[in-house]
C-alpha cells in the first residue's frame, strides 16, 4: 500500500526545513554519464532535491542552485518534444530533461529565479504562473537576504599588518567590502587555533582563520580518526568567482558560509563549528516598585536644612517627678493648663455656711418687721381704747 502523498511531503518538510516551491518528473544526469535517470524532483529553496519516486521520504540525490553559474537550453523549443537543459555550477556540470517544452520552461523559470535571485526577462508562461514566480523571488529574499553577493577581500588580521606601515586602518573600500564572517571566525593563528581546539573540544571543532598569505583565509578542524584525534589545516584562496578551497581536487564556492556548509557536508555533520559559550544567568530578581512623579504639578523646590546640632533640653526635677495621684473625694479642676486637687468636703461646708448666713438673715428681717407691724397694730389699738373709755366719761 503507497503511502499518503500529503504524509510524504510533511516528512519531506520536516527533514530539508526549506519552502516548496515546484515540483514534478524528470531526468538527470551528469554529463560524462551515458543515460540519463528518472527523479521526481523538489525545488525546496535554492536546492533541488531529487527522489527516486514520489512516495520516497528521504532525497537521493540533491543539486545546490546556489552555484549555478549559467543553464543552457540544449534543444530546440518545438512542440511535443523533450527538453534538454546544461546546468553549469562552481564544481560540476549535469543535464536535465524534461517531457515536454511546457514543463520545461516551467522548470527552466523556477530555476534561475532561484540561482541567480531574479526572474528571468524572457519567459513563455502563463500570467498564473509568472505570479508565482514573483512569489518564490520574494520568499528567496527573505530567507537569503545576501543574495549571492560576490566575495569580497577578508581582512589583514593585526599580526600579518606590515611593521613598517604607520597606518593600519583599511582603506574605504576595504571597508565597504568587509565580508560576512561566520560565528565559528577567530582572528588567531595556525598555532592559537590548534590550541583552542585541543584545550576546549566542547566549543566545537571548526575554526575559520586569516591566512598567513594576504587576501586568503584558512580552515582549522579536529575529527577523530582510527588513529586517534587529527587536527588539519586548510587553505581558502580567494578569487573573483568565490573561495578556492585547495584540496587534490579543488572545490569552488561562492562565500565563507558555504566553505563552512561544505567541511559539515563532506564530513557526515559530524563536526561543529567551534563558538564560544556564553554564560546564562539562573535567578530572577524582582524590580522596585518606581517612585510616583507628577507631571502637571511642577516639582517642590527642596530647602537644604540647616546644619544646626540639635539643642539638648535638660529636665527639671518637676518634670522629671510623676504627677501626685489624686487622693479619694477629690477632683481635678484645670487652671491654666495646670491640675489642682481641692478637697470637696471643706468646699461643701464652706458654701453651706454661706447659705446658712443669708437664711438667717433674710429671717431677721421678716421677723423685724412683724414686730414692727404687731407693735404699731397694738398701739393703734389701745389709742382707741383709752379714746372710746374717755368719751363716755
Amino acid at each position: 500500500m503507497s503511502t499518503n502523498p500529503r504524509v510524504v511531503h510533511k516528512r519531506r518538510e520536516t527533514i530539508t526545513a526549506l519552502p516548496l516551491y515546484h515540483s514534478g518528473h524528470l531526468l538527470k544526469k551528469l554529463t560524462k554519464e551515458k543515460d540519463f535517470k528518472r527523479f521526481y524532483g523538489e525545488l525546496r529553496g535554492a536546492t533541488l532535491f531529487l527522489y527516486k519516486d514520489d512516495t520516497q521520504d528521504t532525497y537521493t540525490e540533491k543539486v545546490d542552485l546556489e552555484q549555478l553559474k549559467s543553464m543552457e537550453l540544449d534543444s530546440s523549443y518545438k512542440k511535443k518534444e523533450p527538453t534538454i537543459f546544461t546546468l553549469s555550477l562552481s564544481t560540476e556540470e549535469l543535464q536535465l530533461k524534461m517531457d515536454n517544452p511546457d514543463t520545461g520552461e516551467v522548470w527552466r523559470g523556477f530555476i534561475l529565479t532561484v540561482g541567480k535571485k531574479e526572474i528571468p526577462s524572457k519567459l513563455q508562461l502563463l500570467p498564473g504562473q509568472m505570479m508565482q514566480l514573483k512569489e518564490t523571488l520574494n520568499q528567496e529574499r527573505k530567507r537569503n537576504p545576501k543574495l549571492c553577493r560576490a566575495p569580497t577581500l577578508p581582512p589583514r588580521p593585526s599580526f600579518l599588518q606590515p611593521s613598517g606601515s604607520g597606518n593600519n586602518s583599511p582603506s574605504p573600500s576595504e571597508e565597504k567590502s568587509a565580508p560576512e564572517l561566520p560565528a565559528c571566525f577567530f582572528d588567531v593563528t595556525r598555532q592559537e587555533a590548534e590550541k583552542m581546539l585541543k584545550e576546549n573540544p566542547e566549543n566545537g571543532s571548526i575554526i575559520l582563520r586569516p591566512s598567513t598569505l594576504a587576501h586568503n583565509y584558512a580552515l582549522t578542524l579536529k575529527q577523530h580518526t582510527p588513529s586517534g584525534p587529527a587536527v588539519k589545516n586548510y587553505r581558502l584562496t580567494s578569487t573573483n568567482s568565490g573561495f578556492v578551497i585547495e584540496l587534490e581536487t579543488p572545490v569552488t564556492v561562492s562565500s565563507l558560509n558555504d566553505v563552512l556548509k561544505y567541511f559539515l557536508e563532506k564530513t557526515g555533520y559530524h563536526l561543529h563549528p567551534y563558538v564560544v559559550s556564553q554564560p546564562y544567568d539562573t535567578r530572577i530578581e524582582a524590580s522596585p516598585a518606581p517612585k510616583c512623579i507628577s507631571i502637571t504639578s511642577p516639582t517642590p523646590k527642596q530647602v537644604p536644612k540647616a546644619q544646626v546640632a540639635p539643642m539638648i533640653r535638660s529636665k527639671t526635677k518637676e518634670e522629671l517627678q510623676p504627677p501626685p495621684e489624686p487622693e479619694d473625694n477629690d477632683y481635678v479642676v484645670p487652671d491654666d493648663g495646670d491640675l489642682k486637687f481641692v478637697n470637696l468636703e471643706s468646699e461643701l461646708k464652706g458654701v453651706l455656711k454661706l447659705r446658712r448666713q443669708n437664711f438667717y438673715a433674710e429671717c431677721g428681717q421678716k421677723e423685724a418687721a412683724n414686730y414692727e407691724n404687731q407693735t404699731k397694730r397694738k398701739t393703734l389699738s389701745n389709742t382707741m381704747e383709752w379714746t372710746t373709755k374717755n368719751s363716755t366719761m
